[in-house]
């Protein structure tokens, strides 16, 4: 094993099927996931760390991989009624590259909700330029599960605490969409971060079995080693984030970031199959168009 990416023993054959007109692609649906970073240490040497987690094994989409936390927009995110401070959500909108400012609002909404519900991490306030320093105990906690159980819109959370979405607190990175011959598609939103002062992350998600703070570069080389399996926008923005000495001037860099989407492209040739994502080359794959191409029922990292 090279490196830890990988790809499952079916897409040889839904790649084709796609090809042939036999496979319609799934519509991807809108997700947003964060690059959470903390600051080493004054007295330490480095660049910030940032926050992951690891999918169980168990998951249909990723299973095993390295992530950072995130998710599926929720319906009820695009609700008027959500506190909001920071950009306008016109300027959101032309940021994002979405065509409403309702659409915009639901994809951060979705970022700072699933950064709260996995990682127990809040990027919101009483005012526009505070945030919460603790998010620990037994209130909290049950606010958030009833987040992940829909109980309970992010609005009407934020409205219960009299808090206001900090969208100013976050940087839009990138933008990664599923290949069409997914099962499972999303179109994602990436976002950078700085973990708030006071709070702690911690595994709130049951998604998980295991979170890590890591230095961006030792992810990126644990991935290389093949020890960590990773997905491609993972392993890409990891190694955009390793210039950085500080989550600020990570944040500071988002705005200059190319949001256009990456979608992999496939094609036959010959006995292969190639896949590959366009301007991210080290991830071209070449399979072995037959039918034992995907390594057998286990699939394989490449």
């Amino acid at each position: 094993m090279s490196n830890g990416q990988w790809y499952p023993p079916e897409w040889p054959d839904r790649i084709r099927a796609l090809a042939a007109g036999e496979l319609t692609a799934v519509t991807p649906k809108r997700a947003a996931t964060v690059m959470l970073l903390r600051d080493p240490a004054a007295d330490t040497e480095g660049g910030p760390a940032v926050h992951m987690l690891r999918r169980r094994a168990s998951m249909a989409f990723a299973g095993g991989a390295y992530a950072y936390p995130g998710g599926g927009v929720d319906p009820r995110d695009d609700d008027r009624l959500v506190g909001w401070a920071g950009p306008a959500l016109e300027s959101w909108a032309e940021r994002l590259g979405v065509d409403t400012p309702a659409e915009a609002q639901a994809i951060v909404c979705a970022a700072v909700r699933e950064t709260y519900e996995e990682a127990g991490v809040l990027l919101a306030g009483p005012t526009a330029d505070t945030v919460v320093s603790d998010t620990t105990g037994a209130g909290w906690e049950a606010d958030r599960e009833a987040l992940v159980a829909r109980e309970l819109s992010f609005a009407e959370f934020l409205d219960r605490r009299g808090l206001v979405l900090r969208s100013d607190l976050l940087g839009a990175w990138a933008r990664w969409i599923t290949p069409g011959f997914e099962p499972r598609r999303y179109d994602t939103w990436f976002f950078v971060a700085a973990l708030p002062e006071g709070q702690r992350t911690r595994n709130a998600s049951t998604e998980a079995d295991r979170t890590v703070w890591t230095a961006p570069g030792e992810a990126v080389d644990g991935y290389d080693r093949g020890e960590l399996l990773m997905m491609p926008p993972t392993v890409s923005t990891l190694r955009a984030l390793r210039p950085y000495k500080t989550a600020a001037e990570a944040l500071k860099a988002a705005d200059s970031q190319d949001l256009t989407p990456v979608l992999a492209q496939a094609r036959l040739e010959g006995d292969e199959l190639v896949l590959s994502w366009p301007g991210h080359d080290e991830f071209t794959k070449h399979i072995p168009s037959g039918p034992t191409g995907a390594g057998g029922a286990g699939g394989e990292a490449v």
